[in-house]
């Protein structure tokens, strides 16, 4: 028999200890997603796996806002952000800090997400793009290493929020 837990029995964090305890040392990058309930999700996986930011870029939308909100549900206030005007300068302040620069994209020369392998000792940062128009080329051909998830069905792309959740949750495994 199962007994689902109370809200309070799951012992969670609180916001204020949220923003102090150890991330995973991981940054996701927008470039230019356009539904806010996309970003919502973002926040609201990037908290659940204690990422250490989210970058904004581009026309990627920022809080306040109450349709990130609600699919983000105060993610968007635990998560750290920022907001870049361009993607590529998002890519550049990332490689400044040493972060490796990971593209989740169809292209020629991805690793199979089943296939990837992380160094514990390095810092990642995951792209992931526009709905309908994936990750420009300029900020794909600034990015170290793409992934993409392996696909079985007649669609040969997933929505970016839930595509975003499984690589996070790879880099999550792979990086604490």
């Amino acid at each position: 028999m199962f007994y689902k837990l109370k809200i309070t029995e799951l012992n969670r964090i609180t916001a204020e200890a949220y923003k102090t305890c150890d991330k995973t040392p991981v940054v996701v990058a927008l470039d230019h997603v356009r539904s806010l309930h996309n970003v919502g999700s973002i926040f609201r996986t990037a908290d659940a796996f204690r990422m250490e930011a989210v970058y904004l870029c581009g026309i990627t939308a920022t809080p306040p806002h109450v349709e990130i909100h609600k699919t983000a549900l105060g993610a968007e206030e635990s998560v750290a952000w920022r907001h870049f005007k361009d993607t590529t300068e998002a890519i550049a302040d990332l490689k400044q800090k040493g972060y490796t620069i990971c593209a989740l994209e169809q292209a020629e020369g991805s690793i199979s997400l089943d296939k990837l392998s992380l160094d514990k000792n390095k810092k990642y940062a995951v792209v992931v793009g526009h709905e309908v128009k994936g990750i420009q080329q300029s900020v794909l051909d600034l990015c170290d290493f793409c992934i993409e998830i392996p696909q079985f069905g007649i669609k040969h792309s997933l929505n970016v929020a839930v595509a975003a959740g499984i690589v996070l949750w790879a880099f999550c495994q792979q990086t604490m």
